[in-house]
């Protein structure tokens, strides 16, 4: 029987994109790329769509350099065990496992990642959403995501993006949010099939480390509906950055864009798994309202994970 000791972890989502949760305060802990698959696997594993490292800022070398403007650093890998640069459910999650565990308050927090630092306000209830009725229930409360600026290329070669799946083929414009997205309207949802392989992306040099695919329908004004592919975890009921990136692209497509017209522009994004409320502002800055809940905690016998746990 193993002696060593055991490893703890937490089981969240945020509209249903769901994440392992390991806490590693101080940076002790290193997940090897099968290790992470291992834990994510939903059947042999916990299961979920990513994993979330949970460590001080000034504990890992790659959030050093931020550790003055955030305490904590989410180290966020896919299920694959692949590094990503960001994921805006997953730090909804990271920020109620920190409010969860006394680290943080319901309030206004920084939060380090590899996309750089995500500012996040905590609502302390309901009553505190920026939309009315979105929180779910079991969470404290929603939980608002300054995400940063979209970057949308100029014209060329980058901009001219067409997505494929099967014998459809759509022109889809090329969103980045800390990672990157390629985004097509579609007649229907279905369309995107079962989205159990990546759909094929051209130019392939536009997206030269895989990117995220999102297919779109409208439901409404400024009301839409997302299926997405993630590079690294296949679909998942929802998508933070991809719903970000929806967003801008839906405005730019329906002539609204904030810094022409200085005044912000909010969308209704649905996604498999809930709704997402997302804001671009006259500045650029995009900020995201959804749900993030724990739903268990437990440990895991390091024994079963072997030579891939450091």
């Amino acid at each position: 029987m193993s002696t060593a000791p055991r490893l703890s972890f937490l089981k969240g989502h945020g509209t249903e994109n769901d994440f392992v949760i390991v806490p590693d305060l101080d940076g002790g802990l290193e997940l090897s790329a099968a290790a992470v698959a291992r834990i994510c696997d939903r059947r042999a594993g916990i299961g979920g769509d990513g994993l979330i490292r949970v460590v001080r800022a000034s504990a890992h070398p790659e959030a050093r350099a931020m550790a003055d403007q955030a305490e904590w650093f989410m180290d966020y890998r896919n299920s694959d065990g692949s590094i990503a640069e960001m994921c805006g459910n997953g730090v909804r999650v990271f920020a109620r496992y920190l409010q969860r565990a006394g680290l943080a308050e319901a309030g206004d927090l920084a939060v380090a990642t590899r996309a750089g630092v995500r500012r996040v306000h905590i609502a302390k209830d309901a009553g505190d959403a920026a939309q009315p009725g979105e929180a779910a229930a079991g969470s404290d409360g929603p939980i608002t995501v300054v995400m940063g600026e979209a970057t949308l290329p100029g014209p060329g070669p980058e901009a001219e993006i067409t997505v494929t799946v099967g014998e459809h083929s759509w022109p889809a414009r090329n969103v980045n949010m800390g990672n990157p997205h390629a985004v097509a309207f579609v007649d229907d949802l279905a369309q995107a099939g079962d989205l159990l392989a990546a759909p094929a992306v051209r130019p392939a040099s536009a997206y030269p480390h895989g990117t995220n695919v999102e297919f779109v329908v409208d439901r409404g004004p400024r009301h839409v509906a997302m299926r997405v592919h993630e590079r690294g975890s296949g679909e998942t009921r929802s998508c933070g950055t991809g719903a970000c990136a929806v967003m801008v692209a839906a405005a730019r497509r329906d002539g609204a864009d904030p810094a022409l017209t200085g005044h912000p522009v909010t969308y209704t994004v649905d996604v498999p798994g809930g709704r997402l409320v997302i804001s671009e502002r006259p500045d650029g800055t995009v900020e995201m309202t959804g749900p993030a809940v724990i739903v268990a905690e437990g440990e895991l016998d390091p024994a079963w994970l072997g030579t891939d746990l450091g």
